[in-house]
């Protein structure tokens, strides 16, 4: 049986336009699990990671907004309590839809630590907003009283930032590792993994995220799966988004990937993250890789040919098909 790594997107519990009620995160997942059981029909034993930032963004706020009642949480905590929250929602969406198959697959959240070094550069210069936008007086206020580390967004005010760190290590790895062996459907990694460090003998957490992509890209290496996807809120890895020359990539290899990163294709704020996070796991000796929405995983996974869905990505170059082009013209916005 193969492996595979999903990695799904924040747009899986919570989509654009949504107060990410806890209703419309049940929905949303139970969409998301109905994809990941047909890729368990095709054959695929399953690890899935997750976002978490709109969660943790609302964590933090009722933490602090709390704080005059009850202690306060946290950035650790609140990921560590994200990460018990999306975990509950998946795993009952899966099995749900699991039963209804009448596929036997058990499914388990591991609450995942993911060592970071302590010497990490963003340690020392944090540049990853988290939580709501602060006017600046507020903004003044939350960093003399808490210690935060503030930015300014011209257009929308005043954030926190917060270290980003590479992860360099996954504390329960083995664990996760001995779960798959015996068949069972993991759920771990959770916004990246609770970011920890080792310091005099004691494991602590840190004030900090982890790239979602990034970690589930490492885990994707250790593990050695066979195909690691990405579900985003496109189709399609796009050259030239939004421009009137806008192309889809379908099917590319890690070289011809890098070329375009390197050429400025792939906004940081955007699809750079998680194209880098592929070239990660195709050098590090992936195969396969693949970057497509929620709706068309199961498409994607199976397809082939003219009808590719996805952007499919190789470890070597994959001759193009007779008549097919790399790069499919499509129209901005379009699908």
């Amino acid at each position: 049986m193969k492996t595979m790594l999903l990695a799904v997107g924040g747009n899986s519990l919570i989509r654009a336009g949504e107060a990410g009620t806890i209703a419309e995160q049940r929905a949303n997942a139970q969409r998301t699990a109905a994809q990941i059981v047909g890729l368990i029909r095709a054959g695929y034993r399953i690890v899935l990671t997750h976002g978490n930032g709109p969660q943790v963004g609302a964590a933090l706020l009722r933490s602090e907004r709390g704080a005059s009642q009850v202690p306060g949480h946290p950035l650790d905590v609140c990921g560590a309590s994200t990460q018990g929250e999306i975990g509950y929602l998946l795993q009952q969406a899966l099995e749900t839809e699991l039963h209804l198959a009448k596929i036997i697959v058990p499914v388990a959240t591991i609450l995942t630590q993911s060592l970071v070094s302590p010497d990490d550069a963003s340690m020392q210069h944090p540049t990853k907003p988290i939580g709501p936008f602060f006017s600046r007086a507020d903004a003044e206020e939350r960093k003399r009283v808490f210690g935060w580390q503030i930015v300014e967004d011209a257009a929308r005010g005043y954030r926190r930032v917060v270290a980003s760190p590479e992860p360099i290590d996954v504390i329960e790895l083995e664990v996760i590792r001995d779960l798959i062996g015996q068949g069972v459907l993991v759920i771990a990694c959770g916004g990246g993994g609770i970011p920890v460090v080792w310091q005099n003998g004691t494991l602590q957490g840190v004030e900090g995220v982890i790239d979602k992509d990034r970690a589930s890209a490492w885990l994707a290496s250790r593990l050695g799966v066979d195909l690691f996807v990405i579900s985003t809120d496109t189709d399609y890895v796009y050259l030239d988004y939004k421009k009137p020359t806008q192309r889809a990539l379908q099917h590319v290899s890690a070289a011809e990937l890098e070329q375009y990163a390197k050429a400025g294709h792939f906004p940081p704020g955007n699809m750079g993250p998680k194209v880098e996070s592929v070239l990660r796991f195709l050098r590090q000796g992936g195969r396969e890789a693949i970057i497509t929405s929620c709706e068309n995983l199961c498409r994607a996974v199976g397809s082939a040919g003219k009808e590719s869905v996805g952007t499919h990505m190789f470890s070597d170059r994959k001759p193009a098909e007779p008549g097919r082009d790399r790069a499919l013209e499509l129209p901005v916005g379009g699908r």
